[in-house]
């Protein structure tokens, strides 16, 4: 699984932590499924590993079949709430399926989580929260999960994201190029 995470400013109508939508894989599409993760406020890993198990707990909730959409907000006092949709392969028909994930729920999924892939998770946060992003640039990584089940032992990075070129890979992403011996 692809995971985008963008940082944004926390609405001021709305205590909610973050928003996860799902792209799905294209039939005749290469790469693996898309989850967008829209964190709000302050980033870190606990509200990363809150969103990214709300991915995983609705995967559970859904009939098993591809091209599954989903919308979730994840609230700190309520949880996950939100719906998902498919196309029925027989009937060709939408359906969909509301889904409320409760927050006890959550919190064990994150807490397996930040346990198989915690440092992962953190150094994310810390990315989005770094202080030197280029003036006008959407905060915004991505990271793949190598399994769905990587709260359950399963995840790992590819070759954790090359670590050796992480501040690299952060300060050229969208295509921008940041040297802090060059920003007088």
């Amino acid at each position: 699984m692809d995971v985008l995470v963008r940082l944004e400013a926390r609405p001021s109508d709305s205590p909610v932590l973050a928003h996860v939508n799902s792209i799905p894989v294209l039939p005749f599409g290469t790469r693996s499924r898309r989850e967008v993760v829209t964190l709000y406020g302050q980033a870190d890993a606990q509200s990363l590993a809150l969103a990214l198990a709300a991915t995983f707990e609705s995967e559970r909730m859904e009939a098993s079949t591809s091209g599954v959409v989903r919308h979730l907000g994840v609230w700190p006092d309520r949880g996950a709430v939100g719906d998902s949709a498919w196309r029925d392969g027989a009937t060709g028909r939408l359906v969909t399926q509301d889904l409320d994930i409760p927050l006890l729920t959550l919190e064990a999924r994150a807490s397996e989580l930040l346990g198989a892939c915690g440092t992962m998770l953190r150094r994310v946060a810390a990315g989005l929260a770094m202080p030197d992003w280029p003036e006008g640039t959407e905060r915004a990584l991505t990271f793949s999960l190598a399994s769905a089940n990587a709260g359950s032992g399963g995840g790992s990075l590819d070759d954790e994201i090359g670590m050796e070129n992480w501040l690299d890979s952060l300060r050229q992403a969208d295509a921008y190029s940041y040297d802090a011996t060059e920003a007088d």
